[in-house]
C-alpha cells in the first residue's frame, strides 16, 4: 500500500492538519496509514462531527470529506463549511463512491477543489493531497505578503498624517501635545458611545488632521493676539472646507474619516454652527464627537488672549451646552469619561503654553471685538463661554 514519506530534518516544524470525514471505518484507517507519517490527523464519522471538528484548534488546512454520510451529507457540510468566512477558504475533496458526472459537478460547484472517487489509488490520493497542501500553503504565504505591505502602508499613512499635524503645529507657533490629547478624547468618547473597537481606533487614528484647514488660514490671524475682526473671523470660518479640500475625498476609510472630521467639527447640534450650518443627526457623527474634544481641549489650552480654564469648568460648559452645541448623546458620553479627560490633560501637558489660539468655535475667544475698546481684552476676564451670545 502506498504511504506518504516521512518528513525530513528541514521540514518545518508544523505539520499541516487534515481532517478525515467518513463513516466508514475502513477508510478512516486507510487514510490514517497513508497520511500519518507527514500529517495530523482529525477524524469525523457524521457530519455534526465533521463540523465541530472544523472549527476547533487545530484547523485543518484540507478537509477529505465524503458524501454518504449520516445526519448531514457531505454536499451540506461543505455549504456549511463555505457559510463560515473563518473556513471558507480551507480547501476540502471530496472522497465519494459516486461516480456519476452529476454528483461530481455538485460537489466542485459547491466549493470543493477536488473530487476522488472510490475505491481510491493511493498514490494518485497522495499526489492529489500533496498538490492542495501546497496551494494551501501558497496562498497564505501570498495573503501574509500583502497583509504585511498592508501594515507597513498604513503605518506610513500614519506617520504622514502626524507629520502634517506637526507641521500645523509649527505653523501656528510651536509644538504641543495638543494633537495627542485630541486623539485620546475622540477615542475616549468613541469608547464610551459604544462605538465598536476597530471604528474607534480607526476614529483615533484619524482626529490628528481635523484643524488641518488652518494650514490655509494667513498666519498673522493664527498668531493674533488681539481679538479679530470681522474680516478675519470670516476668514478662521474656513478653515474646515480648506481642511476637507487638503485631505480631499477617499474610499479609503482613514483619510475619509479625517476628511469628515476636518469638514464638521464645528458644527453644532442647534444648527448655528458653520462651515454648513448642519443640524441634529445631519451631522455626522465623527464631527459630534470631534465638536466635544475640540471644545474641551480649546478650553482647558492657555490661549494667547486667556488663561486656561479648569477641567471641571469646561466640563460643566460642555454639559450646559448639551442639546444647543453639542449632540445630548455624545454629553452623555463624556460625562462618563470626564475624568479621563482630566487625566489625559494632566498625562500629556504642554511644555510651551500660550502659543495657540484654538478656540474658533461660535462664540469662542476668536470672535471678532464689538469695539476697539474690546480688542485686547484684560487677564482678568472672564474665559468666553463655548455658546454664541443670543
Amino acid at each position: 500500500m502506498a504511504t506518504d514519506e516521512a518528513p525530513d530534518a528541514s521540514a518545518a516544524e508544523r505539520r499541516p492538519v487534515i481532517l478525515v470525514a467518513d463513516d466508514a471505518e475502513d477508510m478512516r484507517n486507510l487514510f490514517q496509514v497513508m497520511l500519518k507519517s507527514r500529517y495530523e490527523l482529525k477524524f469525523a464519522e457524521t457530519g455534526s462531527q465533521a463540523l465541530a471538528l472544523a472549527d476547533t484548534d487545530p484547523i485543518p488546512d484540507l478537509i477529505l470529506l465524503d458524501v454518504e454520510m449520516p445526519e448531514s451529507d457531505g454536499y451540506e457540510v461543505l455549504a456549511q463549511l463555505k457559510a463560515n468566512p473563518a473556513l471558507e477558504p480551507n480547501p476540502v475533496i471530496f472522497v465519494s463512491a459516486r461516480s456519476d458526472a452529476k454528483d461530481q459537478a455538485k460537489g466542485l460547484l459547491g466549493g470543493a477543489v477536488d473530487y476522488i472517487v472510490k475505491p481510491i489509488s493511493g498514490p494518485l490520493t497522495l499526489l492529489r493531497v500533496r498538490t492542495h497542501i501546497a496551494l494551501q500553503d501558497q496562498r497564505r504565504d501570498l495573503e501574509e505578503q500583502v497583509q504585511r505591505r498592508t501594515d507597513e502602508l498604513h503605518a506610513t499613512q500614519l506617520q504622514l498624517i502626524r507629520r502634517l499635524a506637526r507641521a500645523m503645529e509649527y505653523r501656528e507657533g510651536g509644538v504641543t501635545n495638543r494633537v495627542l490629547r485630541v486623539a485620546r478624547y475622540v477615542e475616549l468618547l468613541a469608547q464610551a458611545l459604544g462605538i465598536r473597537s476597530r471604528v474607534c481606533e480607526l476614529l483615533t487614528e484619524a482626529a490628528p488632521l481635523y484643524d488641518i484647514g488652518k494650514m490655509g488660514i494667513a498666519e498673522h490671524i493664527l498668531k493674533k493676539t488681539d481679538a479679530l475682526n470681522e474680516k478675519e473671523w470670516l476668514e478662521v470660518r474656513r478653515h474646515p472646507e480648506i481642511g476637507a479640500q487638503i485631505i480631499g475625498e477617499h474610499k479609503e476609510p482613514l483619510l475619509e474619516q479625517a476628511r469628515i472630521m476636518a469638514l464638521t467639527h464645528h458644527e453644532r447640534w442647534d444648527g448655528t454652527g458653520y462651515p454648513k450650518g448642519l443640524k441634529g443627526d445631519d451631522i455626522p457623527v465623527p464631527g459630534r464627537i470631534m465638536a466635544v474634544a475640540d471644545a474641551f481641549e480649546a478650553m482647558t489650552a492657555t490661549q494667547r488672549y486667556r488663561s486656561p480654564l479648569s477641567p471641571s469648568e469646561a466640563a460643566k460648559k460642555i454639559i450646559e451646552q448639551s442639546g444647543k452645541q453639542f449632540d445630548p448623546k455624545m454629553v452623555a458620553a463624556f460625562q462618563k469619561v470626564a475624568k479621563d479627560f482630566e487625566a489625559v490633560r494632566k498625562e500629556h501637558p504642554d511644555e510651551l503654553e500660550g502659543i495657540h489660539n484654538l478656540d474658533f468655535s461660535v462664540g469662542g475667544g476668536g470672535k471678532p471685538a464689538a469695539s476697539p475698546a474690546a480688542a485686547r481684552p484684560a487677564a482678568a476676564t472672564p474665559p468666553p463661554r463655548p455658546a454664541p451670545k443670543k
